[in-house]
């Protein structure tokens, strides 16, 4: 997809308080229950025999903390599989009512770039009780991503410099800039990751999850997948649609979708999620930016622009100024759950009234995964555009982008030209993938089990008409809706798809196609 417009894409397992929902329309049932252990689980598909060897390994699980840890060998290049061989980290939780064990449930929070071993270590949260209870709940980082072979593109303090740059060129110059700090970034990552960086592809890691469901003695895959999590859950259905187990595909983005489309469809999300909030802010009194939602939203771009010509003093440890970069990614980091809107309105206030960016810097850290001593706790935004920029290559041309943002501005003023330009970084990508399906492309998995795909109205990185996208175009779905805010739906905020996608999981009840919560 792009770059800052996919980074926005980026998820992390988001814990809320559970409220009541709807009632739910009965649904079909999946089948069997999903059998494990067996010897067919360890054979590769056909096809693929030359896989043999890392599909009959078995995994040597060790005590981590409150899981349990492994390494997962699979090829760095599924063209050569006699060559170099890389390792993917893989941590599972272990069902809590083993002797009701149906089997393995694989997860992957979204990025790309977000850790499934970190995903995993939050079972508790991230997945209901019934399926806690009778799931091993188990993530991997992707290859690229955190512990399995990390890519490195940039040392932290240029890293501050890359996202904190202005995102909205305003003439030729400008423009040009950009590109050239595009163009450093993307050959800092070959220069620092080798070899690796033409693997990472979304197909190499749905690859890799399928030696992965083989090692977990699982004849079918179970599955969660997030934001990102969902274009990884797809490719891998389109890829091996027989073994598609129980799979749940939880704030959509569509592998057919262009990045022109993606940069649209965002910008309109999050301008449609903003506006929320500020219908919030405004209904909770002493709203900084103004006192009606129009207001608010050309208040909100008054602020950028002043960043903009003007970046404000805050405290960090190695940055003095809050720039109209940081600024923005700290707004959209609010955006993802309604329960940091208080923290952005309180961190607005700072801004506007004291000059302060410090408190909106923090929301900017937590997206970057970065402490206020300009220290990294991952790599996930090095490892996004890495995977992103394999996944879709754009246009080289800046005029490409300073038209996107002409355009978007028109359906979405506040966002569309901050989400236009991030793709200029995969237009002057150095390599290409090597597997071949890469670019947009519609799946539709003809053969595989019943998918649940859901779609959150107010979505602001996956906005809902990704999900019916995606359910439309796949040969066995049934859509989930949530009316409601924030990024994703399950285990967030709503008791209606909880239960309904716990069903699916621990009974095999496929929620009937349009249920709505």
């Amino acid at each position: 997809m792009t770059s800052r417009t996919r980074m926005l894409v980026a998820a992390t397992a988001i814990v809320t308080v559970s409220l009541s929902g709807c009632s739910l329309l009965g649904g079909g049932d999946s089948g069997a229950t999903p059998s494990t252990s067996s010897t067919a689980a360890a054979r590769p598909p056909a096809g693929s025999e030359a896989l043999a060897s890392y599909y009959g390994q078995k995994l040597d699980w060790q005590k981590c903390r409150i899981s349990e840890c492994a390494k997962l060998e699979v090829p760095l290049d599924y063209a050569k599989p006699d060559g170099d061989r890389i390792e993917i980290s893989v941590l599972r939780m272990k069902a809590t009512k083993p002797r009701d064990r149906i089997g393995s449930l694989v997860v992957n929070p979204g990025g790309p770039g977000g850790s499934g071993v970190d995903y995993a270590q939050a079972a508790d949260f991230i997945v209901g009780k019934p399926v806690r209870q009778r799931f091993d709940v188990v993530g991997f980082d992707p290859r690229g991503v955190q512990r399995s072979q990390p890519i490195d593109c940039l040392p932290d303090t240029q890293m501050d410099a890359f996202l904190g740059q202005d995102p909205t060129p305003d003439d030729a110059a400008e423009a040009a800039a950009f590109a050239a700090s595009g163009k450093e970034f993307a050959q800092g990552c070959v220069q620092r990751t080798g070899a690796l960086i033409s693997h990472v592809s979304t197909v190499d890691a749905a690859k890799d999850m399928d030696i992965l469901r083989s090692a977990l003695g699982d004849e079918k895959l179970n599955y969660l997948g997030k934001s990102y999590g969902t274009f990884l859950g797809a490719t891998y259905a389109g890829l091996f649609p027989k073994l598609v187990g129980r799979f749940v595909l939880d704030g959509v983005l569509p592998p057919d979708i262009s990045a022109a489309e993606v940069a649209k469809g965002q910008a309109e999300g999050f301008e449609r999620a903003t506006r929320a909030y500020a219908a919030n802010c405004v209904d909770e009194g002493d709203c900084p930016l103004g006192g009606s939602v129009d207001e608010v939203m050309s208040g909100m771009r008054a602020l950028l622009t002043r960043l903009d010509q003007q970046p404000v003093p805050m405290q960090d440890g190695t940055l003095k100024q809050l720039t109209e970069g940081w600024a923005a990614t700290g707004i959209a980091q609010a955006m993802y759950d309604q329960g940091s809107w208080g923290t952005l309105t309180d961190a607005l206030a700072q801004v506007v009234r004291k000059d302060d960016g410090t408190e909106l810097m923090k929301l900017a850290d937590q997206y970057a995964q970065r402490n206020q001593n300009g220290v990294y706790a991952g790599n996930l935004l090095e490892a996004f555009y890495a995977i992103s920029c394999l996944d879709n290559p754009d246009s080289p041309d800046p005029a490409v982008y300073a038209q996107r943002a002409a355009d978007n501005a028109k359906v979405a003023p506040t966002w569309g030209p901050f989400l236009a330009w991030g793709s200029l970084v995969c237009g002057q990508w150095p390599v290409k993938s090597t597997e071949g399906q890469t670019g947009p492309h519609k799946i539709s998995a003809e053969g595989s089990g019943p998918i649940v795909v859901v779609g959150t109205t107010r979505d602001p990185a996956t906005p809902y008409e990704w999900s019916v996208r995606l359910r439309d175009q796949l040969s066995n779905a049934a859509l989930l809706t949530f009316d409601g805010d924030g990024h994703t739906a399950y285990t967030r905020s709503n008791s209606c798809v909880d239960d309904a996608i716990n069903d699916y999981y621990t009974d095999g009840k496929v929620p009937k196609d349009g249920t709505r919560c």
